[in-house]
């Protein structure tokens, strides 16, 4: 039965940023296999892990500790012996960033709507349902725009059949992307966390996305439209309904509560958790 550090004790308690305490840890994040190879390090070095993609028993099972960024992936754990806790994804912190007029870039007149999404170009992300529901709307005031690349560029590419309306490319300034957008559309088949969505909140953007399970956890007391993950005709509606007023409250601004997504209570957060795994190991032995 795992020992969990719930999420009120990681908001309230933290680590000082500056502490020069030394702490016998190995932290690996996302990649199962890293998390494989820590089966054959030392007993003395406690080995923490953050999932993103779920508890897996072959994978994370002998770690000392786990880190779940939702509430839905912490009841899932089952039987594990581990210490976890519950700390959600936070924003980067962003600087310099660069005014970018989207629409003169892409040779797009003003009054030009703009649907967003970022992410790598893979299947898991979804894009391919959101062109499909895209090319559906009638709505020849509206773009839609992905900023992201990766092995499904090109199949995405031919399924867009060359529309004017839709331009996929790489973006390093995602924040200046962001500030382009009328409405951002998350189509993910999965999504733990989502620090995409995160950016989009801290624009103020309206937001569609997938039921998925960190959306639905922190996006679930916003006016937020939630579609089932993987339907074309789900995400299709979604987005007629969100464009067919160009001034209406579908596409208002929204204030976003990002103070639980703050760098700084993260990051402290985690610290607090390694520390405390830490402790309790060093007191078993």
């Amino acid at each position: 039965m795992a020992t969990k550090f719930t999420s009120s004790q990681s908001v309230t308690r933290r680590c000082p940023l500056g502490s020069r305490r030394k702490l016998s840890f190995t932290v690996l994040r996302h990649l199962s296999p890293a998390c494989k190879a820590l089966s054959g390090v030392r007993d003395g070095v406690t080995k923490v892990a953050t999932l993103h993609v779920g508890f897996k028993p072959k994978q994370h099972g002998h770690l000392d500790g786990v880190i779940c960024v939702n509430k839905a992936e912490l009841s899932r754990i089952g039987a594990y012996a581990g210490y976890v806790s519950h700390v959600p994804n936070w924003l980067p912190e962003v600087k310099d960033v660069k005014s970018i007029d989207l629409r003169a870039r892409l040779g797009l007149p003003p009054e030009i709507k703009l649907v967003g999404a970022v992410g790598r170009l893979h299947p898991s992300k979804g894009n391919d349902v959101l062109i499909s529901a895209f090319l559906r709307v009638v709505a020849d005031d509206a773009a839609l725009v992905i900023a992201g690349d990766g092995p499904q560029r090109a199949a995405l590419e031919r399924l867009s059949k060359a529309s004017r309306r839709i331009h996929l490319g790489f973006c390093e300034d995602v924040a200046g992307f962001l500030q382009n957008l009328d409405l951002f559309v998350s189509p993910s088949r999965e999504e733990s966390a989502g620090l995409a969505i995160l950016e989009a909140m801290s624009e103020g953007l309206p937001i569609i996305t997938t039921a998925t399970d960190g959306p639905s956890e922190y996006l679930k007391n916003y006016p937020v439209r939630f579609v089932q993950a993987g339907s074309v005709e789900d995400l299709s509606a979604a987005l007629t309904e969100a464009l067919r007023s160009e001034k209406g409250p579908s596409l208002a601004r929204i204030d976003y509560d990002m103070d639980p997504f703050a760098r700084a209570t993260g990051v402290g957060n985690v610290l607090w958790f390694y520390s405390q795994v830490a402790a309790s190991k060093k007191q078993a032995q």
